[in-house]
């Protein structure tokens, strides 16, 4: 939910033009509102020792996808997140708004912060093979440049089983085509994803070699 609780972050990127390109350049450049509040956090959770991981547009970027987002994915355990709750929330963090169970916001740049949890479904949230993992698992996360990052075929995984679950969803399946052409993933990496999701990934890996966009409207 966003509405009245929009803050001066999202309504920045929103407005376009240069303003977007100077957060977007300053992110990459280690700096700006949105990279202040992800080491911000970051360090906030690592004291806390609460186990997280990098989720959506910031997990594409330190795969080398950069696209800028307005908000901060992170997987948690349930666990993790009701620490969060009773040791950082009322200390640099906030609800996003009444009644928020997993949206806060940083109290310091308005940053957005989104929480899944361990053994959530993504897309449509109905039971599927694919559910979001534990983020301390060794298999399911990966470290770079200091931040604990869901591992590239995982996030390929979840994406996939998004994108073919949920209409509303079909960007995730553009990112996987997009990280396909962009990081030159081969379609032998189908092999090491969930079945219900291999073929996904090979009809995107077509799509992708044959210059063919996901059509956002196809399903």
């Amino acid at each position: 939910m966003i509405g009245e609780q929009e803050t001066a972050f999202e309504q920045l990127l929103r407005q376009g033009g240069d303003r977007v390109l100077r957060e977007a350049s300053a992110y990459f450049a280690g700096a700006g509102r949105l990279y202040g509040a992800v080491r911000r956090l970051v360090q906030r959770l690592d004291a806390e020792d609460i186990p997280y991981a990098l989720l959506g547009g910031l997990a594409l970027a330190e795969h080398g996808y950069p696209r800028l987002t307005e908000d901060i994915d992170l997987l948690m355990t349930p666990s993790g997140l009701e620490r969060f709750r009773q040791q950082l929330v009322g200390r640099g963090y906030r609800p996003a708004f009444s009644g928020a169970k997993k949206t806060f916001r940083d109290t310091e740049t308005g940053v957005r912060i989104e929480i899944v949890t361990t053994g959530e479904y993504p897309g449509d949230g109905l039971p599927k093979p694919v559910a979001f993992p534990d983020p301390a698992a060794p298999e399911v996360m990966v470290e770079i440049e200091g931040l604990c990052v869901v591992a590239l075929e995982k996030l390929i995984e979840l994406k996939l089983a998004s994108g073919t679950s949920a209409p509303h969803r079909l960007r995730d399946l553009a990112d996987v085509q997009d990280l396909i052409a962009r990081l030159s993933l081969p379609l032998t990496l189908a092999d090491r994803l969930d079945s219900s999701v291999q073929a996904a990934y090979r009809d995107l890996w077509e799509k992708a070699h044959t210059g063919r966009p996901v059509d956002l409207q196809e399903r």
